[in-house]
C-alpha cells in the first residue's frame, strides 16, 4: 500500500532495481490487452485522441526498444507489441495518436534522475541541483543518460510509430541546455507533430496545466489539462477515490469555454483490461458528449463572465450555456450577453424547439425555461447571436434563484505581497499562501434584484490557522469572523447580508494573521434566503 501515484510505487517504497524488475517486470503479462476495445472505450467517451505511456520515470519501455534490454520484449513474458497494436487500432478508427515519454527522469538507468538508494542521483528534492557545485560532474553524466537512452529511445518512437503526438513530462528535473536538445530532436524528427510544454522552456505547442484539476486558472493560448479518475495515472487496486462522471462533465465544459481541453487519463489494470469502473465513467462522459458536444468540440473561448447558474462556451455565432444549478423561478438569466440572440433552444431538443427570451438591459437577458432540469448535470442551452458572440466579463452577475453564488478565487484578482494562488489540482485548489496582512482577494460583482443572502467560504486550514481574523466586504457592508475549524475544505458560515441592486467590489481581506498563513481560500458563497 502506498498512498499518491501508484506508478510512483518504485521510488515511493525505494525498491531496488533487481527487486523491481524481477518481482514487476518480469510478471507483466496483460495477456487480455485488446488495442481494438481500448479504442472503441475511447471513442464510446467522446474522446478525439489518445495517448499512451511508452515510457514513464521507472524507466521501462513498452516497446521492443532496440537500445537496452528493459522493454516489453526482453524482459516480460509477454511477447508482443502494445504500442504498435494499439497505434494500428487508433488509426484504423480515426483517431489521432500520441506517447508520454519521460524523458527528463529514469530511475533505471544509472545517469537518470531521482532513483538516490540505487545509485548517486541527485536527492529527490533538490530541484535545480546542477546549480550546485557538488553536482558538477553529474551534469556531465546526465548527458551521458540522454544521448544514450532518451533520445534514442524518442528517434524509435517517432521513426518506428509516427506518431501524431509527444508528450513529456518534468522538464524540471534536468538542465534546460538539455531538455532543449530533446525537444528540438523531436521537432527535427517530426516537425508537424504536436508537442506540450513540459519538455522544454519555450518550446511547445501548446501549454499542459496541472495534474488532477478542480479548477482552472486563466490560461492563455491553447492549453491541456489532465484528470484522472481516482487519484492515481497508472492503476491502482486499492484507490477507490473515483469521482462521479458529473465532476468531469463540469470540467468538460469550464475548460471549453476557458479555451483549454482534457487529456482524460484511465490506469489500465495489469491483464490489459480497462477497468470495469472506468469504463462506466467514460460510457457516462460519452453519453453526455453524444447529446451536447456541440458545445464542447471546437469551442472557443467564452467572452462572459463565470455564471451563477454554470458557464459558458462559444462556438461560431452560438454561445452555450453549461446550467449546472437550474433556476427555480423558470427563469434563466444571462450576465454580460451584449450581442442579439436571434434564436434559444435546448441543444438536446432535436426538433430544436425556440426557447422564449427577452432582453432585461443592454448587458442582460433572460430565457424562459423549464420547471426542472432536463439534464440534472449540465442542461445546455444553444443561444443563436446575428454576428458572432459579443460579451461584457467586467463584473459576475449574482442570482436570487439558484441554491447558492458560488464564487471560486481563481474568477477573483489577488493585491498585495505574499499572497499566492495553487495550482488547482486536488491539493491547490485554493489561495496557497497568504501570509501578509495587507492582502487580500476582490471579485466584481453586480447584482439586478435585491435580497438578503447568507454568506459563506470554503477553506482549508490547519491548527496553526486557528484564530486568525478575516472580513467579508461587499460595497459598505462588512462581516467579520475567525477562523475556527480546521481541516479541508470547511464550509465556515459568515453572516448574512440585505443587498440591494447595483455594482459592487466583493472582497475577502485578512484582519489578523497570528502565524503562517490566513487560511486557504477556495471560494466565496452568497445564497439567497427564501
Amino acid at each position: 500500500m502506498v498512498e499518491g501515484y501508484a506508478e510512483h510505487i518504485f521510488r515511493k517504497e525505494q525498491i531496488p532495481l533487481a527487486q523491481y524488475r524481477e518481482e514487476v517486470v518480469a510478471k507483466f503479462n496483460p495477456t487480455e490487452f485488446d488495442a481494438d476495445e481500448w479504442v472503441r472505450i475511447a471513442q464510446a467517451a467522446g474522446m478525439k485522441y489518445m495517448v499512451i505511456t511508452a515510457k514513464h520515470h521507472d524507466g521501462f519501455a513498452m516497446w521492443p526498444s532496440k537500445v537496452n534490454d528493459y522493454n516489453i520484449k526482453d524482459a516480460t513474458p509477454f511477447g508482443r507489441d502494445p504500442m504498435r497494436e494499439l497505434r494500428d487500432a487508433c488509426k484504423r478508427a480515426g483517431l489521432l495518436f500520441g506517447f508520454y515519454y519521460s524523458h527528463a527522469q529514469d530511475w533505471s538507468h544509472p545517469y537518470g534522475q531521482r532513483n538516490e538508494w540505487d545509485f548517486d542521483h541527485p536527492q529527490p528534492n533538490a530541484r535545480r541541483w546542477w546549480e550546485k557545485p557538488e553536482w558538477a560532474d553529474y551534469v556531465k553524466k546526465s548527458w551521458q543518460y540522454v544521448n544514450e537512452k532518451s533520445i534514442p529511445q524518442m528517434e524509435e518512437l517517432i521513426e518506428w510509430y509516427d506518431p501524431d503526438i509527444m508528450w513529456f513530462d518534468t522538464h524540471a528535473w534536468l538542465p534546460p541546455e538539455i531538455t532543449r536538445v530533446i525537444v528540438e530532436k523531436a521537432r527535427e524528427l517530426k516537425p508537424d507533430m504536436i508537442i506540450n510544454s513540459r519538455g522544454t522552456p519555450g518550446i511547445f505547442d501548446y501549454k499542459s496545466t496541472n495534474d488532477r484539476p478542480e479548477y482552472f486558472h486563466r490560461t492563455d493560448g491553447y492549453w491541456e489539462a489532465i484528470p484522472t479518475t481516482n487519484n492515481s495515472y497508472g492503476y491502482h487496486a486499492h484507490d477507490k477515490s473515483y469521482k462521479p462522471p458529473s465532476f468531469f462533465i463540469k470540467l468538460l465544459a469550464r475548460a471549453a469555454g476557458r479555451g483549454g481541453n482534457l487529456l482524460m487519463n484511465v490506469g489500465p489494470m495489469g491483464n490489459g483490461k480497462i477497468d470495469p469502473t472506468d469504463v462506466k465513467i467514460l460510457t457516462a462522459i460519452g453519453d453526455w458528449l453524444r447529446v451536447n458536444g456541440d458545445s464542447i468540440y471546437g469551442a472557443q473561448r467564452t467572452p462572459l463572465a463565470v455564471q451563477a447558474w454554470g458557464d459558458t462556451s462559444v462556438r461560431g455565432d452560438t454561445l452555450y450555456l453549461h446550467v449546472f444549478d437550474w433556476p427555480r423561478n423558470g427563469k434563466l438569466v444571462v450576465g454580460g450577453l451584449l450581442s442579439e440572440p436571434e434564436r434559444v433552444y435546448l441543444l438536446g431538443d432535436p426538433g430544436q424547439a425556440p426557447l422564449a427570451y427577452r432582453r432585461l438591459n443592454g448587458t442582460d437577458i433572460e430565457i424562459d425555461i423549464s420547471a426542472a432540469a432536463p439534464d440534472p448535470v449540465d442542461t445546455v442551452i444553444a443561444v443563436v447571436v446575428e454576428e458572432g458572440v459579443a460579451g461584457n466579463r467586467d463584473n459576475i452577475l449574482l442570482s436570487n434563484d439558484v441554491g447558492a453564488n458560488i464564487i471560486h478565487v481563481f474568477e477573483g484578482d489577488l493585491h498585495g505581497r505574499n499572497i499566492e494562488w495553487g495550482g488547482g489540482n486536488i491539493r491547490t485548489n485554493f489561495i496557497i499562501k497568504w501570509s501578509d496582512p495587507s492582502s487580500y482577494i476582490t471579485w466584481p460583482v453586480r447584482l439586478g434584484e435585491a435580497g438578503p443572502f447568507d454568506v459563506s467560504i470554503r477553506y482549508t486550514a490547519d491548527d496553526s490557522m486557528v484564530g486568525n481574523g478575516y472580513e467579508v466586504q461587499i460595497g459598505d457592508n462588512v462581516l467579520e469572523e475567525t477562523v475556527s475549524e480546521t481541516g479541508k475544505h470547511v464550509i465556515a458560515r459568515v453572516g448574512r447580508l440585505a443587498l440591494v441592486p447595483g455594482a459592487y467590489t466583493l472582497a475577502v481581506k485578512a484582519k489578523n494573521i497570528r502565524s503562517t498563513d490566513l487560511m486557504q481560500l477556495t471560494d466565496i458563497r452568497l445564497a439567497p434566503v427564501r
